[in-house]
């Protein structure tokens, strides 16, 4: 559990050497998140940064690894077992570890950000490692000499695959502890950063700061990542002059599988050179171009998919099937090869006879001026199915009606998408990669505001109005 620091990167290649399995803690979690973690890995040694003793200092002793490292601390702040990170690093060697080197060595087991329930530890090999690399140097375009922006947190596959790129290139990493919207584009300018990397709605975050004359002039030529919309992809590369390259992939098969190198706006790209996509039903079966199916991805070269989930051969099996990774995200492909994501399929809601992908509903109200992000989940519904509703954060405080953005809803989607219900919220509680953490959503109806009540109680206020009018004409 560490900061963004070289300190950090320094772990990462030690226990790399070592060929010991490094697991990237999110330094966010506590309590029983953090727990779980524990008891699941079952580490035989932790190291960990000194912001984070309290939250350490809450768990049960015999949940803790018997070896503790502790970084930021001058004395131990424990028995024994404990040691400083100081310490150790005072020791370097150079001596090749006793451990033998092979592809398909497991060195990292990455735990899922569990929106859909527990997470899951994803199995990375060596080889899956310098996979993620690749997959990033392909996507990004980076060359020697470029300078990352890295504010992603290290513990993050996106992170990770920073670390081993710059076995590979020549290239300044310029870490960041966290993203900040507002310092943003100072903190990009001051270290001449050549390349920002986006998750979720970084860019339509940043593209709702309030506009300055220097927007334009920055040293950054490719913004690289997931998430963009269509909007926020035009009016990004417009306002700020950098190319957007928009990639898709998740870890368990090395970061980055598909890549969008030619432009086309929307869409997340073609399969990266060592993998091939296709579109299935619930049947498994290939769907017709421009039909909604779930991508499937499968290796040109044995080894780039994960071996399985740790400790978790029911999830594994479902993930894997004949020899093909099942990612449970839906997407649509056009005539030539190009993929265009359209959400989960758990992140998705059955409503009056039609299936809705909540990634669709959000994409758009997020275009909202007054909206900085949404959240779209199902809610009970009296007469079957699910009701929408619809969680915003608003931008700067400034609140839209509700009424008035359902209103602005029906003009830019189908019916059958405009959510019933508008609940707003302070923030969102996220995962690493950006994504919002449903599962803390209410799914109650009677804490927001409800586009049918608001208008049965606007026609019976018209109702009124008239029988009183008419009752005055008729007194006339």
């Amino acid at each position: 559990m560490l900061p963004n620091h070289p300190d950090y990167i320094t772990t990462i290649y030690a226990l790399i050497k070592l060929r010991a399995i490094w697991i990237p803690v999110n330094v966010h979690l506590r309590g029983p998140s953090l727990k779980y973690v524990l008891l699941h890995a079952e580490p035989v040694a932790m190291i960990v940064d000194t912001r984070y003793h309290d939250v350490i200092a809450q768990l049960d002793a015999d949940v803790l690894p018997p070896v503790q490292i502790w970084r930021g601390f001058d004395r131990t702040p424990g028995n024994e077992g404990t040691h400083l990170f100081t310490d150790v690093v005072a020791h370097p060697s150079d001596e090749p570890p006793r451990a033998s080197a092979r592809p398909d060595d497991i060195l990292c087991i990455s735990y899922t950000s569990g929106t859909t329930g527990e997470p899951k530890g994803v199995m990375v090999t060596d080889k899956m490692l310098r996979c993620c690399a690749m997959g990033a140097i392909l996507g990004g375009d980076i060359r020697d000499g470029d300078v990352l922006f890295v504010w992603e947190p290290l513990y993050h596959i996106a992170g990770i695959e920073i670390v081993i790129l710059a076995l590979l290139r020549r290239v300044t990493i310029a870490l960041s502890e966290r993203f900040s919207a507002s310092r943003f584009w100072d903190d990009v300018r001051r270290v001449g950063a050549t390349h920002i990397h986006y998750v979720g709605g970084i860019l339509q975050i940043l593209l709702k700061q309030p506009t300055r004359n220097d927007d334009s002039q920055n040293s950054v030529r490719v913004a690289w990542g997931g998430g963009s919309t269509p909007e926020a992809w035009v009016e990004f590369e417009r306002r700020f002059g950098v190319q957007i390259r928009e990639l898709y992939g998740l870890t368990e098969a090395s970061s980055i599988s598909t890549i969008n190198v030619e432009g086309r706006v929307g869409s997340i790209g073609r399969a990266a050179p060592y993998f091939e996509i296709r579109l299935v039903d619930e049947l498994g079966i290939d769907v017709p171009l421009g039909s909604l199916g779930e991508i499937v991805i499968r290796e040109r070269e044995r080894g780039l998919l994960m071996p399985g989930y740790f400790r978790n051969s029911e999830e594994s099996m479902r993930a894997l099937r004949g020899g093909e990774l099942f990612t449970g995200d839906l997407g649509r492909m056009d005539e030539d090869g190009f993929l265009y994501y359209s959400g989960r399929k758990k992140d998705s809601v059955r409503r009056r006879g039609e299936n809705i992908s909540s990634w669709e509903v959000e994409r758009i109200v997020n275009e909202h001026p007054d909206v900085e992000l949404s959240a779209l989940i199902g809610v009970p519904s009296d007469i079957g199915d699910m009701d929408l509703k619809i969680f915003v954060k608003r931008v700067d405080g400034r609140q839209p009606d509700p009424e008035q953005l359902i209103n602005w809803c029906e003009t830019a989607m189908p019916y059958f998408q405009v959510p019933r219900y508008v609940a707003y919220v302070a923030d969102f509680e996220l995962t690493p990669t950006q994504r919002i953490r449903k599962e803390s959503l209410s799914r109650a109806t009677d804490d927001c505001w409800d586009r049918e009540r608001a208008r049965t109680d606007n026609s019976t206020s018209k109702t009124r109005s008239t029988s009183l009018n008419v009752g005055n004409k008729e007194e006339k």
